[in-house]
């Protein structure tokens, strides 16, 4: 019940908590975006409309062009919970995204965000 909480939340409600994280440590809202792009397959204009809709998360995940393949890649505790073992896909792909953009607000260099 709490994770369809999480899934009917709308994107555009999160993305300036992204943002403002990010801006706080000296980053700008050009690399979150890049995090975005890098991990979804959207882009400057398909975000914009999803931000314009209040896409929802349930629907942005399910609707991105493409989890990119690296996201194996990804790994570490955010919110308490390891995101290589978070079972339920949706909140897996969410806590991705929460991951990098902690990294990024971390000062991890872009190329290790992105697993490049």
């Amino acid at each position: 019940m709490k994770n369809q909480r999480v899934f009917q939340m709308s994107f555009a409600g999160v993305y300036p908590h992204y943002i403002a994280k990010a801006e706080k440590k000296g980053h700008t809202k050009e690399e979150v975006d890049t995090i975005i792009f890098w991990l979804t397959g959207y882009n400057a204009e398909s975000l914009q409309q999803i931000l314009d809709n209040k896409t929802n998360f349930e629907t942005f995940f399910a609707e991105a062009p493409q989890l990119n393949p690296n996201v194996s890649k990804i790994t570490g505790v955010i919110c308490g919970y390891r995101v290589e073992d978070i079972e339920d896909k949706l909140m897996q792909k969410i806590r991705y995204l929460d991951k990098l953009v902690d990294e990024l607000a971390k000062g991890k260099a872009m190329e290790k965000i992105l697993r490049t």
